[in-house]
């Protein structure tokens, strides 16, 4: 992609949330969203080919930071606990930033329509990071880092402990966006629990 091309994909996204906020998920049509964006509704159509991709496109753009973070410490057999501790705070931001909101705002009032959004929100945010969790947690199991029956049970209480009812409360609109001192100190907090919660067998004889 060419900078000029990254220039209009960045300006057709942003147009995207923009009408996606003020019209839900419904009335956001490629039509209504290139007009938004200055471009050709043949170009939204040739990149994504319907409204349904696009807004997928979207979701595993918003989630490709926590992805990637958890692919490489897979792939580079990094400390799992340090990837962990670098997780937190990026998965915090991005289920409570302002992009993840107006998704789950225009998902949620989708769900008695089409339904679509929040199934792309889902494949491609939750049920994508969750599987990936599961596996970094299952080799800190193995390196003896924690303890757990289920790196995917585990996988679930992280989530609970770093997210709890955030993301809810930012959707309704009872809190504002975190700032990143708050992002850190719940991510921090979150981590230690975890580990208290996940004490190796080794380790509980020390204490």
């Amino acid at each position: 992609m060419t900078p000029k091309q990254a220039a209009r994909r960045a300006r057709i996204e942003q147009a995207a949330y923009e009408v996606l906020s003020e019209a839900g998920y419904n009335s956001a049509s490629l039509l209504t969203i290139a007009k938004r964006a200055s471009a050709s509704n043949e170009t939204l159509y040739k990149w994504y080919g319907n409204k349904q991709a696009l807004f997928r496109s979207l979701v595993e753009a918003n989630a490709s930071e926590a992805k990637v973070l958890l692919e490489q410490a897979l792939g580079e057999g990094s400390d799992p606990l340090e990837a962990l501790a670098r997780l937190g705070p990026a998965l915090l931001a991005l289920v409570t930033g302002g992009r993840a909101v107006a998704l789950n705002r225009a998902a949620a009032g989708d769900a008695s329509d089409t339904g679509t959004l929040g199934k792309a929100i889902a494949d491609a945010g939750r049920e994508t990071i969750a599987p990936l969790l599961s596996a970094l947690l299952g080799r800190a199991q193995q390196e003896g880092l924690i303890a757990c029956r289920d790196p995917a049970e585990a996988a679930e209480t992280y989530f609970h402990l770093l997210i709890g009812d955030l993301q809810i409360r930012r959707v309704i609109g009872v809190i504002d966006e975190l700032p990143q001192q708050e992002i850190e100190r719940r991510a921090q907090r979150a981590f230690h629990l975890f580990r208290k919660l996940h004490v190796p067998e080794a380790s509980r004889a020390d204490l």
